[in-house]
Order: structure tokens, then C-alpha cells, then sequence
């Protein structure tokens, strides 16, 4: 089994299992419940408090993961704990979990959990490399699209270039960036990445081909924001 295979299969039975716990999905595997599957290296999930923490502590436990030092290339600062798990030598899965809320390093933005848990419901997580499918609960495509875009590294701005199609209520998204940060700045950012030559071949790098009907569209959406 290839690698990347293996991990995301590691990730979904991990998730079957903490199933029932109380946390919502956010980052790289909320944005497979709307658009394209992609692959993540990580599962990033947000829980309310210390006794939520707790609780999927000591199940990731059971199933053989162990606290590790977080990366510090994560886009995440704040209240949380990585866990990872080597499935076979110098290899290995992680879960992020984030508690009482989620820090943005890039602007220093806060979401509390109580926002992430109004702004989720439950959806069905897709698989890139694995033919499966989980009822949890995932962050909403407009909430998901405001961290990624207070984020803007390369790979949210490449997110939200296809979650745009998911976002149904524009002036909530702009209202809610706008509360934590400049929305001009954030979108000039992006716009500036988008109409770059290489944007396309990383787009395409991380979902697949994208028909160029599709890569219009989407673009446009995103310059009138």
C-alpha cells in the first residue's frame, strides 16, 4: 500500500473510532466535505474544553499515538496538542487538536470553539486515496473559507479557490474576516496568487486536473468577491 494510502487510511479508521466523542473537523479534511478530495498530512480538530481534550486523548492512547512536539510551520498557535502514531519506521500519522479555540499565526485572528461548533454540522468526509466515507461533524464551507483565508498560506489559498462555489453567504464571510482583520488585504492576497502563472500547477498538483471551464468560473467568483 502506497504511503500516502496508508496514512489516510490510518486517519479514517482513527476517526471511526473517536466517532461518537465531541469535536468538530477543520482544516485540510473539512475542505474533502465540499470539494475535491485532497490529500492532508494531518487531521486537525477542534474541541470545547480540558475535558474534551481529555477524552480523545486517552482514545488516541488506546490506539497507540503519543504527544509530540507540534511543527511550527503549522499555521495554528495556542491551546493545542499534537498526537502522532508510527505506523511503520519513520512513518508516521498525526491529529492536531485544538481546545476552547483556534489561533491563526499569520494575523493573530481567534475563533472561539463555541463559533467553530455553532458553524458546523454533521457531513460526510470523502477520502482521496481510500473509497470510504465518515458521518462527523465538519466545520461550515463559510467558516472554513474565513480561517483559511485570515491563514492565506499557499495551500488555504489554493482551498478556498475551490471551496468558493460552496460559499452562500458572502456578506457573513467578508463581516466575520473584517471583524478579526482587513478583508482588502486578505483578498488582495489572494487575488495576487491566483492570477500568478504557477497557481494552476500547484492547484492541479494537490486535486487533480481541473478543467479550465471550471478554473475560470472559480476564478471570477473569487475577483468579485
Amino acid at each position: 500500500m502506497a504511503e500516502l494510502q496508508l496514512r489516510e487510511k490510518e486517519i479514517f479508521e482513527t476517526l471511526k473510532k473517536i466517532s461518537k466523542l465531541d469535536f468538530v473537523v477543520i482544516g485540510g479534511y473539512a475542505v474533502n466535505a465540499y470539494t475535491l478530495p485532497r490529500f492532508s498530512v494531518d487531521c486537525d480538530i477542534a474541541v470545547k474544553d480540558d475535558d474534551g481534550l481529555e477524552k480523545i486523548k486517552n482514545e488516541l492512547g488506546k490506539l497507540g499515538y503519543k504527544e509530540a512536539k507540534a511543527d511550527e510551520e503549522l499555521p495554528y498557535s495556542g491551546n493545542f496538542k499534537r498526537f502522532e502514531k508510527e505506523i511503520k519506521p519513520d512513518f508516521s500519522v498525526s491529529f492536531d487538536i485544538l481546545t476552547k479555540e483556534v489561533s491563526d499565526r499569520q494575523t493573530n485572528s481567534k475563533f472561539s470553539a463555541g463559533w467553530i461548533f455553532e458553524n458546523s454540522q454533521l457531513r460526510n468526509l470523502r477520502g482521496k486515496t481510500i473509497n470510504e466515507e465518515l458521518k462527523l461533524r465538519i466545520i461550515n464551507p463559510e467558516a472554513l473559507f474565513v480561517m483559511k483565508m485570515l491563514s492565506c498560506r499557499k495551500t488555504d489559498i489554493r482551498d478556498i479557490f475551490l471551496l468558493i462555489t460552496e460559499i452562500k453567504n458572502k456578506i457573513w464571510v467578508k463581516e466575520e474576516i473584517n471583524m478579526r482583520f482587513s478583508f482588502k488585504d486578505r483578498l488582495e492576497k489572494v487575488k495576487k496568487e491566483i492570477t500568478s502563472k504557477q497557481f494552476i500547477d500547484g492547484l492541479q498538483g494537490v486535486f487533480g486536473i481541473i478543467d479550465s471551464k471550471i478554473f475560470e468560473r472559480n476564478a471570477k467568483l473569487i475577483l468579485n468577491l
